[in-house]
């Protein structure tokens, strides 16, 4: 690979749980700072739903020198309401590149579960719920996928290409049977698990075959014993609805398993050629450390550090965490 790469939130929205309640312009520079020189990334993937916070963290990240994929993260939104999210953001990036930035612009992710009209289900968690369930409504669904997804993915890139000069890509799940025509790479977000391990190369292989450079937008596990094998589902050991929330169960946690995940997938995307790869994430800012196991949502993060009930004036450089086992894993690859 041709660098190191990983995930930053600036908060988005599924189902109305937003994933980064607060937005610090001195932590965000701060935690981006650290992305370029303590873990040496080359590359981040600033994602979120707020065109605003996105701008911010795109412009202190590109001026550390690290290359912007600029990704407009929209939930529940309508295909019009996406479009215009997308255009917006086409602007912004392209305000960056013109100033010297390096940027991909990627036109929302995974668009099937999170927005309305392609699967069945009120909301992502219904949507994903009907799935893995492989419903009769999913199933039909699924036949008509492929067009209507694609459809739009057109007008995505049309959208996009109007206002930015820029690399311009989708983040895919690995379900989703995307033309990848309209774009100049491929993009998948490839959670390896237990489902999918004896497959796993061949789907990689399957989406380098389109002849564009293949980049892998989210790979990642959670940070407790058996989450490897759960993948991209690690985080549905969050039992939302429980006041306060917690964990649906007992779980051990082991920092190790994200280490073991990170280093065996990236050998993974070494042997088959992929261009770049992102880890998922660097911090889930929603998920608080806990003494108490049951509370301890920390460990349904796939985040490189552990947040700290003290809030931002505690931990790493007063930035409100400190570092997990795969932080410095990923800082001496």
């Amino acid at each position: 690979m041709r660098g190191k790469a990983i995930n930053y939130d600036t908060g988005f929205d599924p189902a109305g749980h937003r994933s980064r309640p607060e937005f610090d312009t001195a932590v965000v520079a701060g935690e981006l700072e650290v992305i370029a020189s303590e873990l040496g990334c080359t590359a981040v993937r600033i994602s979120g739903s707020d065109p605003a916070r996105l701008a911010i963290a795109a412009e202190f990240a590109a001026g550390l020198g690290l290359e912007v994929w600029l990704s407009p993260f929209p939930c529940e939104l309508d295909g019009e309401r996406m479009l215009g999210l997308f255009a917006e953001c086409a602007r912004q990036g392209e305000k960056i590149r013109q100033a010297g930035g390096r940027v991909v612009l990627v036109t929302g992710c995974e668009l099937s579960l999170f927005a309305p009209g392609f699967l069945p289900g009120r909301d992502v968690f219904e949507r994903i719920d009907a799935l893995l369930a492989r419903s009769p409504a999913a199933a039909a669904a699924a036949e008509w996928l492929p067009a209507g997804l694609n459809e739009f993915l057109v007008a995505a890139a049309a959208t996009a290409r109007g206002q930015f000069g820029g690399p311009v890509t989708y983040a895919s799940g690995m379900w989703e049977p995307v033309d990848w025509s309209p774009f100049d790479l491929v993009a998948i977000d490839a959670y390896r698990d237990s489902g999918n391990s004896a497959t796993f190369s061949d789907s990689l292989r399957a989406g380098a075959a389109h002849g564009k450079p293949l980049v892998v937008t989210e790979f990642g596990c959670c940070a407790y014993t058996g989450a490897a094998d759960r993948g991209g589902m690690g985080w549905a050991v969050v039992d939302d609805p429980a006041a306060p929330t917690c964990l649906d169960g007992d779980y051990q946690r082991d920092e190790a398993e994200q280490v073991r995940y990170l280093r065996a997938l990236t050998q993974i995307f070494d042997d088959e050629n992929i261009d770049l790869a992102f880890w998922f994430t660097f911090a889930g800012y929603n998920r608080m450390r806990s003494a108490e196991p049951r509370h301890d949502l920390d460990m349904a993060s796939y985040g490189t550090v552990s947040m700290l009930p003290e809030g931002k004036a505690a931990g790493h450089r007063g930035l409100g965490w400190e570092p997990r086992q795969v932080f410095r894993a990923l800082a001496s690859m």
